[in-house]
This record gives C-alpha cells, structure tokens and sequence, in this order.
C-alpha cells in the first residue's frame, strides 16, 4: 500500500470526511437488513459534528484520508458506550476496526473512568459480531433500534485498561 494507517483523535476538521465514511460503509449494513433509514445513514453533519466536539472520537487516517473511525462515550453508570464503527471498505479486514477500538476502550477507560465497555449490532452483521467476540465482548441481550432493526448487545470489563491507566 505504500503508507501506513495511523490510528488518532478526531477533530473538527474531520467531521465531513467521518459523515461521509459512516454514509459509504453503513450502505452494506443497510442493504442487509433492507432498510435506508439505520440511523447511522440518517444522521446529520451538525449531529456528527456534536459527536466529534464531545465524545470520545478516533480515526483511522491513510494520508489525508480519514479511512476509519469509531466513536464513544460514559453514561453515569460508568458503562462506555461503543459506536458506529466503521472502516473504508477497501480495507476492511486488516485489523483497522480492531485499532480502532483499542484506542476508544482506552481513552474511554483511562481518561473517562469506564467500567465496562458497550456496543450493538444488527443480528444479520456476522462480520461485526466475529470482530466484537475476538475483542473480548460477550452477547448481554438483545434490543431493538429506532429504526426496527433487531440488535445484539455485546458488553466487557474494562478492568484491563483501569489497570494499566
């Protein structure tokens, strides 16, 4: 590939590149499941923009080019809650969701006291839940998004990070 990706923060320069991503990658989510109006491809670029100004936002960057990115944040409870990850799909499959995670759990757990870590995903998304598993989640219940699609609740101890914060 010639250069490496790089795993940062994000900032408010990148929210247009990471509403554009998130609308490239959810597409096949949606195809899916027959469904256009997942929220991740009816979200705003004010609403994104929010995101990246307040909650725990990383990007995978080739270059220039934002390639991947992850979001998260704490609720009260101490439980992080774990979000629309995504990675080009050109490059999905060489660890780059994988990065991407590490990095919020450990800015979720070492920065924002996170107790355990949250995320969801559709119960047709095979290739999301065998990255989640080898991550260490485990299946804590199902729910169902605003948008009706059937989602599976994945939760971990964030004891690891707490430990070498």
């Amino acid at each position: 590939m010639g250069m490496s990706v790089t795993i940062s923060v994000a900032t408010e320069q990148d929210a247009e590149q990471i509403f554009k991503l998130q609308y490239l990658c959810f597409q096949s989510e949606a195809a899916l499941y027959g469904n256009y109006r997942i929220d991740p491809l009816v979200q705003s670029l004010d609403s994104v923009r929010q995101e990246v100004a307040a909650d725990c936002v990383y990007v995978a960057r080739l270059g220039e080019e934002v390639v991947g990115s992850v979001r998260g944040s704490v609720t009260e409870d101490g439980s992080a809650s774990i979000g629309k990850l995504c990675v080009h799909p050109r490059l999905q499959g060489h660890g780059i969701g994988a990065r991407l995670l590490r990095a919020a759990e450990s800015a979720l757990a070492g920065e924002r006291g996170a107790k355990r870590f949250r995320l969801h995903t559709g119960h047709r998304s095979e290739n999301n839940l065998r990255l989640y598993r080898r991550v260490g989640y485990e299946t804590v219940g199902t729910s169902q998004g605003s948008d009706g699609v059937p989602m599976i609740v994945l939760e971990k101890a964030a004891e690891a990070y707490v430990a070498t914060a």
